[in-house]
């Protein structure tokens, strides 16, 4: 009886990359795993298995170099690669170590094959239930048992992980060994950098031995606890229940200040703990996560950037012969000329525009020529316009101006302290607020979305133009959100008022980095006398992508589509909200609509959606930034799962607790409402 020990190990992880060749004392951590098995006496041959991937090749090479054998497989069936290399090297029973285990221990290996032979099983662990700490796993099986198992599990997770099939008592004779005194709670094994801090510091300790035992490791901890409490909060075998975005994302916080570059876009304000939080591909009003599960967006569809749904044909082959041509040279791109021709057509009150790549830049840019234009500092603001110095101002002074306004709680830390009193927040329909800021301050500039959420009341537009004009105020629309979506071209179009300069992001290039700032010609001239530039603003793709969007918005219009289809959504909520008696309230343009449930639990609930509706295939939530690609039939389907998670909300209405039915933490609260 052949007795082959295989270790599964590969470069790839994606909470901590090439973390089995990561040096520990200078020796690579597969290396010290190997030798550490390799003292066992009932194991004949121990073989590493690891997948075809390129990326793995320096591993191989390194094991092949140390003297053991190497065996390469599938990369995702990881049951496929372990029956390809046992077979290989004729194994009659199998001892399955992970590559994340370098304290495993020889003789508790040996320990368990001896329980393996003795019980006469096909499947024989310490890890079921588990009462030895995480990192000393030891699974034994037969061969056969491996090969009926290859042969009939069907389910990813299975394949992924190897032995769940095995564990099946109903198909195997099973056993296991447990340890008297449970100690799974201690964490041993490599998955995140903490991780591989604490086991770095156990070989540090021991020195240059490498054959300590795990009960010397385990007197070690209870001696020096602060050597293992690192990664004490970490859960046992964690990374086989989570996809694998969410290891990225975890791996990502550790990098990255916030764990990416987009507040709305963190995972914790959908699904703490589940959400996917990364793609691989998105088409249509579909999303692919990392492991290739396919979602219907009917959520934020990439903070409204795509209202032609995401990937549309036309607008990627643009930026494909843009890519082709050439996207940057000495020259400048000459799409830059006709976008900013096209955008004034579309606005005959402005004369001239600049062009940029996100929204706070449009947001900068037209602060900093409207300030020139006025020759004044003083700005009055209603709305969200973004992350720069200028905005967050406001809630430098001791009442927190934005607190009330549509950033709860956000510090100011890093904004300089002698901005403040430069920028004065209003509240939308209030236009007595706004009269008294100009009465009170020298205000030179008022900026403000042309409606965020509820529309104008009492002529509120008119009277702020009028108040504009009337004080040789510089007024300035901030459309990078609105802008598309109920007209081709700025909602302001549909109220009949004129700003002195207004600023289009988001849905102007489909998904591509675009964004423009117009205004009128005695306005906009101010900009040369200032001084703003960049060289990315130059770039030909963000312009070629808005030209072909602009195109095929005007030829398929676009913006009665996404209204149209807004308003159906909006009455498909209310109509759930009737059938199962649930109080909500509607918000926003009927192309970015949302609704909001009543009470101290609205945020649980709006958990609670996500949750049930990402196992249905949707990512949804309680607003959906609207898309061509939602059409009637993808809409019917999204009511037809939201239906009996609305039933579910009013069981908790009437008693039933909805912290229970989460598997994990309540999503964030995102900006306030405007209203």
């Amino acid at each position: 009886m052949k007795i082959v020990a295989l270790v599964q190990a590969r470069m790839g992880s994606t909470r901590l990359p090439n973390k089995v060749m990561k040096p520990i004392g200078g020796v690579p951590m597969i290396e010290l795993l190997l030798r550490r098995l390799s003292a066992s006496s009932e194991v004949d041959q121990v073989v590493v298995a690891t997948s075809t991937a390129e990326r793995n090749k320096p591993l191989v090479e390194y094991v092949r170099h140390l003297g053991y054998a190497c065996e390469q497989g599938s990369e995702n069936d990881v049951l496929d690669r372990y029956v390809e290399a046992a077979k290989a090297h004729n194994a009659d029973v199998v001892v399955r170590i992970t590559g994340d285990c370098p304290l495993v221990d020889p003789a508790l290996v040996d320990e368990c094959i001896r329980g393996f032979k003795a019980a006469g099983v096909d499947y024989y662990s310490n890890t079921n239930p588990p009462s030895y700490p995480d990192g000393l796993d030891v699974e034994v099986f037969s061969y056969k048992a491996l090969e009926k198992a290859a042969k009939e599990a069907r389910e990813p997770f299975e394949r992924e992980h190897v032995t769940p099939y095995l564990r099946k008592s109903a198909f195997f004779n099973i056993a296991s060994m447990e340890h008297l005194e449970d100690l799974s709670s201690l964490r041993w094994t490599v998955d995140d950098p903490v991780d591989f801090v604490v086991i770095e510091s156990v070989f540090r300790h021991f020195h240059p031995r490498t054959d300590f035992t795990w009960k010397e490791v385990l007197d070690l901890q209870r001696q020096q606890p602060e050597i293992f409490s690192i990664n004490k909060n970490t859960i046992r075998n964690e990374g086989a229940t989570m996809g694998t975005g969410q290891k990225l994302w975890k791996r990502a916080k550790q990098i990255i200040p916030g764990g990416n570059m987009l507040l709305s876009k963190r995972a914790e304000m959908f699904l703490p703990d589940q959400w996917p939080a990364y793609f691989s591909k998105a088409k249509g009003c579909k999303v692919w996560d990392l492991d290739g599960n396919e979602f219907v967006d009917m959520s934020i569809m990439g903070i409204g950037t795509n209202i032609l749904g995401y990937g549309h044909p036309e607008v990627d082959d643009a930026v494909r012969s843009t890519i082709d041509a050439g996207n940057m040279s000495t020259f400048n791109c000459p799409e830059e000329v006709y976008l900013a021709e096209k955008l004034i057509e579309l606005h005959p009150w402005a004369d001239m525009a600049r062009l940029a790549r996100s929204g706070g830049e449009a947001n900068a840019i037209a602060i900093r020529i409207a300030r020139a234009a006025s020759g004044k500092d003083k700005v009055a603001i209603c709305g969200y316009h973004g992350w720069h110095d200028w905005y967050l101002s406001a809630n430098l002074g001791d009442d927190k101006s934005l607190d009330g306004h549509l950033l709860p709680g956000l510090e100011p830390n890093g904004v300089p302290r002698s901005l403040r009193g430069t920028v004065f927040p209003f509240n939308y329909n209030n236009f007595a607020q706004l009269e008294a800021l100009v009465n009170t301050h020298d205000i030179g500039v008022i900026k403000m979305e042309v409606v965020r959420n509820a529309g104008p009341e009492n002529n509120f537009l008119q009277k702020v133009r009028q108040l504009a004009t009337d004080r040789g105020i510089v007024l300035i629309f901030d459309e990078c959100t609105s802008g598309f979506r109920e007209t081709y071209g700025g909602l302001h179009k549909k109220y009949g008022v004129e700003p002195d300069m207004a600023m289009f992001g988001k849905a102007l290039g489909n998904g591509y980095a675009i964004t423009a700032t117009i205004g009128r010609r005695e306005v906009m001239e101010a900009a040369q006398t200032t001084f703003i530039s960049s060289t990315f603003w130059t770039e030909r793709i963000g312009p070629t992508a808005a030209l072909k969007t602009l195109e095929v918005m005007e030829r398929v219009k676009s913006w009665d589509t996404i209204t149209k289809t807004g308003l159906n959504i909006r009455q498909g909520w209310q109509q759930l909200a009737d059938k199962h008696d649930i109080q909500i309230d509607h918000w926003g343009l009927p192309a970015l609509t949302g609704f909001s449930f009543q009470g101290a639990n609205a945020l649980a609930y709006k958990t609670l959606i996500t949750q049930e509706m990402l196992a249905k295939g949707y990512l949804a939530g309680n607003s959906v930034y609207v898309c061509t690609e939602h059409t009637p039939d993808v809409v019917a389907d999204f009511f037809e799962a939201l239906d009996p998670i609305f039933a579910l909300v009013k069981e908790c209405e009437e008693g039933k607790d909805v912290i229970s039915l989460l598997k994990g933490p309540i999503c964030h609260g995102g900006f306030k409402r405007l209203n």
